[in-house]
C-alpha cells in the first residue's frame, strides 16, 4: 500500500464519470480513479488524463489506499443494484467517518435506505443530483447533494469549486438537507425539465400547424425570446436546434421522429405528487404526452379516420405569436409553482428542511432548467422563506395577471385549430382552480356520501366536524370513516 495522494476518488468511468473526474483534477484537486473494467482506467489514464494530477487503480484497495482521509468516493455508476454492490465491497475497505457519495439518478427512497445503513457502519453517505449532461460535467454541472450532514463540510470546498456559477458569481451548489433530499430535488429538477421542454413544444406546434412559420422564423422568434424573460438554456437549444440543416440541406428537426422517449424520473415525480397528494397537473401532463407520442402507429391509423373539425388561425398572426410568449412564461410560473408545492410537501414528510430560495440559486447554471427566471423565484422566498405557493407571490401574481388575457386567447386559439396543448391547458386550470373560492367538490362529496356513507363537512360549521346524510330515507346513521382533507 502506497501513501494517500488523492483528495477525492471517483467510481465509473463513463461519459459523466471521466468528464467529472477531469473538472474535479482541473480546479486543483488530485483525484483517484477505478472502473470495474480496468481497460477503461487504462485508456483514460493514457489519454484524456495523461500527464495530470490523477491516481488510476484497477483494484479497489488500492484505490481506497490512494485516498486521504476522511476518504471521499464519488460513485458515478448506473441506478440501482450497481450502487448497493458497490457500497457493500466499499465497506470493508473504509473506515468509520469516510463518505461514499452517490453522484448517479438514484430514486430518492434508495437514497434514505442507503444513508441510514452506511450510517450504521459509522460512515456517511451523500445522494447528490447532478445536472448538466456531459458538458457541464466537465465545464460545471448543478449539484445537489444530500445525506448525512457531517459529510458537508468536507465536500463542500470541492464541490463548490468543482459546480456552475451563477452571473453574480454564486456557487451552483448548497447543502440540500437529510438523507434522500439531494435526490428527490434532483427528481424535481427532472420532472420540471420535461413540463419546460413539454410547453416548448406546444408553442413550436403552434407556431408551426397554427400560425404557419417556417423553421427560419421560428428561429428568429426564439432567438427573441431568449434575450427576454424567457431567457433560458432550453428556449436557446430550440433556438439552435431549428437552424440545423442535414448535408442535404434539409431541415434536421423536420427529419426526426415524433415518438419521445423518457428515462423514468418524469414518472417518478408525478407518482410521488400522488404519494403526498399534491396537485402536479402540469408535470404529470408532460409525462403523459410522452406516453401518448410513443403510440406512433396508432396516432397514425387514427389521423387518417378521424376528420378534425378544427379552423384557421383568426386574427393577427404576429399578435398571436406575442400572446403566445405571455402563456408559455405564464405557464413556466405555474410548473415551478407546482414542483415547489411538491418539494414542500415532500420536506413536510420526510422530515427535511429545504431551503427554498438555495435550490432555485442551485438551478440557476449548469443544469438543463437553467434560466433568468430563476433569479426571481430565489427573490421571492428572499421575500418571504415561508411562502406558501409561488402565485401569491407578488412579483408572480402580477405577472400572471398581466398574462391572463394573452394566455387565454392561446388555449382558445388552440382549441379552434385541435391543436393539443395538455401542458398549456392544464397550467391555466390550475390557476384558474387555485384562485377559485369555492370549487363544486361540494357536490363530489355530497355524492360520496350518499353511495358510500363517507361524510362531509359544513359551510355552517367548524373544520373537522363531519355529517351524513339520508340521502334516500331508506340508509341508516352508519357512516364510513371520515376523510383527510
Amino acid at each position: 500500500m502506497h501513501t494517500p495522494v488523492s483528495d477525492i476518488g471517483l467510481i465509473g468511468l463513463a461519459v459523466m464519470g471521466e468528464n467529472l473526474a477531469l473538472n474535479i483534477e482541473s480546479r486543483g484537486f488530485p483525484i483517484s480513479v477505478y472502473n470495474r473494467t480496468a481497460a477503461k482506467v487504462e485508456a483514460f489514464m493514457n489519454g484524456r488524463a495523461k500527464g495530470k494530477k490523477f491516481h488510476g487503480s484497477t483494484n479497489l484497495a488500492d484505490f481506497v489506499a490512494s485516498l486521504k482521509r476522511p476518504r471521499q468516493v464519488i460513485l458515478l455508476v448506473k441506478a440501482g443494484s450497481a450502487v448497493d454492490e458497490l457500497i457493500e465491497q466499499l465497506l470493508p475497505l473504509l473506515s468509520p467517518g469516510d463518505i461514499i457519495i452517490d453522484g448517479g439518478n438514484s430514486h430518492f427512497p434508495d437514497t434514505i435506505r442507503r444513508t441510514r445503513y452506511v450510517e450504521s457502519k459509522g460512515l456517511l453517505f451523500v445522494g447528490s443530483g447532478v445536472s448538466g449532461g456531459e458538458e457541464g460535467a466537465l465545464k460545471g454541472p448543478s449539484l445537489m447533494p444530500g445525506g448525512s450532514p457531517a459529510a458537508w463540510p468536507h465536500l463542500q470546498p470541492i464541490f463548490q469549486a468543482i459546480c456552475a456559477k451563477t452571473p453574480e458569481g454564486e456557487p451552483c451548489c448548497e447543502w440540500i438537507g437529510e438523507n434522500g433530499a439531494g435526490h428527490f430535488v434532483k427528481m424535481v429538477h427532472n420532472g420540471i425539465e420535461y413540463g419546460d421542454m413539454q410547453l416548448i413544444g406546444e408553442v413550436y406546434d403552434l407556431l408551426k400547424r397554427g400560425a404557419g412559420l417556417s423553421n427560419e422564423e421560428m428561429h428568429a422568434v426564439f432567438a427573441e425570446w431568449n434575450q427576454g424573460e424567457l431567457d433560458s438554456y432550453l428556449i436557446e437549444i430550440t433556438r439552435d436546434i431549428l437552424a440545423v440543416k442535414d448535408e442535404s440541406g434539409r431541415a434536421v428537426i423536420d427529419l426526426i421522429l415524433d415518438a419521445a422517449g423518457q428515462k423514468g424520473t418524469g414518472k417518478w415525480t408525478v407518482v410521488s405528487a400522488l404519494d403526498d397528494g399534491t396537485p402536479l397537473t402540469l408535470i404529470s401532463e408532460a409525462v403523459f404526452a410522452r406516453c401518448l407520442s410513443a403510440a406512433k402507429s396508432e396516432r397514425v391509423a387514427a389521423a387518417q379516420g378521424i376528420v378534425p373539425a378544427g379552423g384557421a388561425l383568426t386574427g393577427d398572426r404576429t399578435a398571436f405569436v406575442q400572446d403566445l410568449r405571455q402563456a408559455l412564461f405564464a405557464a413556466k410560473i405555474v410548473s415551478y409553482a407546482q414542483g415547489y408545492q411538491l418539494m414542500r410537501a415532500a420536506a413536510k414528510t420526510h422530515g427535511w428542511t429545504l431551503n427554498n430560495g438555495g435550490i432555485a440559486l442551485v438551478w440557476r447554471g449548469g443544469c438543463i432548467i437553467r434560466s433568468a427566471f430563476l433569479g426571481d423565484i430565489k427573490r421571492a422566498f428572499d421575500r418571504n422563506p415561508d411562502l406558501v405557493n409561488l402565485l401569491v407571490d407578488p412579483f408572480f401574481k402580477q405577472a400572471l395577471e398581466a398574462r391572463q388575457a394573452a394566455w387565454r386567447r392561446v388555449i382558445v386559439q388552440a382549441v379552434q385549430l385541435g391543436i393539443p396543448v395538455p401542458c398549456l391547458g392544464s397550467a391555466l386550470s390550475y390557476f384558474d382552480g387555485y384562485r377559485t373560492a369555492r370549487l363544486p367538490a361540494n357536490l363530489l362529496q355530497a355524492q360520496r356520501d350518499y353511495f358510500g356513507a363517507h361524510t362531509y363537512e359544513r359551510t355552517d360549521k367548524p373544520r373537522g366536524q363531519f355529517f351524513h346524510t339520508n340521502w334516500t330515507g331508506r340508509g341508516g346513521a352508519t357512516t364510513s370513516q371520515t376523510y383527510t382533507a
